[in-house]
């Protein structure tokens, strides 16, 4: 692989896990598109959607722990949240990236616009503030929650996402957990999420070896500085950025669909 080849993967992983740790999802919203689209404007072998999501699968799972490292203070992760919806998202997960290589490649690109049109719908909803909830006194329905995550867990695992970023508004407008927590506690969930989303790629030949070192290596020094830099920023930005970085996305990947 070309040293130069291997550059632009590293800045791709490095800019989606930045964002990953800041925003608390997976990156998988922001790579999959990146992988997918930039490699080929340089010139460079372009890799298939499968290629891509075993990438994103295994790079989810790097990621999201060295985001939870970065929120491991405090108490922004919501134990009984992550067991819950972390088990499963990754019953749904697994389904979904041991079946994903029956589907083509547009089939996979498909799922993947729109568990990110409906992201985008989701986080563009007007929602009830949560923020000012003590953090100790939080709760959730349960039943719903597992609903949920299982659900998620079936799109995300045959894109190769954890689902983070469809976890999210979720989590902020139907569960109604603080945005804080929500950051942390979705990387959790991806996590699990992420082991079996990892180990279905694997067993079905999803996944290039080599380019996912690279993306992985990224996101392991990038990741941890987003999440710092999340304490840091007001929620209402972190909000707004999320949701401007989720609808340019669906409104890329629906063109190239289309």
């Amino acid at each position: 692989m070309e040293t130069s080849y291997m550059i632009l993967l590293f800045l791709i992983g490095f800019i989606g896990s930045f964002l990953s740790g800041m925003l608390g999802i997976g990156g998988a919203i922001v790579k999959y598109p990146m992988l997918l689209m930039i490699p080929p404007l340089f010139g460079f072998h372009g890799l298939t959607a499968h290629e891509v999501s075993g990438i994103s699968a295994l790079d989810v799972l790097f990621v999201s722990i060295a985001g939870v490292i970065g929120f491991r203070k405090g108490e922004y992760l919501n134990k009984p949240l992550i067991i819950i919806m972390g088990i499963f998202s990754l019953i749904g997960t697994l389904i979904g990236s041991i079946e994903s290589q029956h589907l083509s490649e547009q089939q996979v690109n498909i799922v993947y616009g729109i568990l990110a049109l409906l992201a985008a719908i989701m986080m563009f909803i007007p929602k009830k503030e949560n923020d000012c909830i003590p953090l100790d006194k939080v709760t959730f329905n349960k039943p719903l929650a597992g609903i949920l995550a299982f659900t998620v867990g079936i799109g995300a695992g045959i894109v190769g996402a954890g689902g983070g970023f469809l976890l999210i508004p979720i989590l902020l407008l139907i569960l109604r957990i603080p945005t804080r927590m929500t950051i942390a506690s979705s990387l959790a969930i991806t996590f699990i999420s992420s082991i079996a989303g990892s180990i279905g790629k694997l067993t079905t030949g999803q996944v290039e070896y080599l380019p996912a070192v690279v993306v992985i290596i990224a996101g392991i020094v990038a990741a941890p500085i987003g999440a710092k830099i999340s304490k840091k920023i007001n929620t209402n930005v972190l909000k707004g950025i999320l949701a401007v970085l989720i609808l340019a996305t669906t409104i890329k990947i629906w063109i190239d669909i289309l």
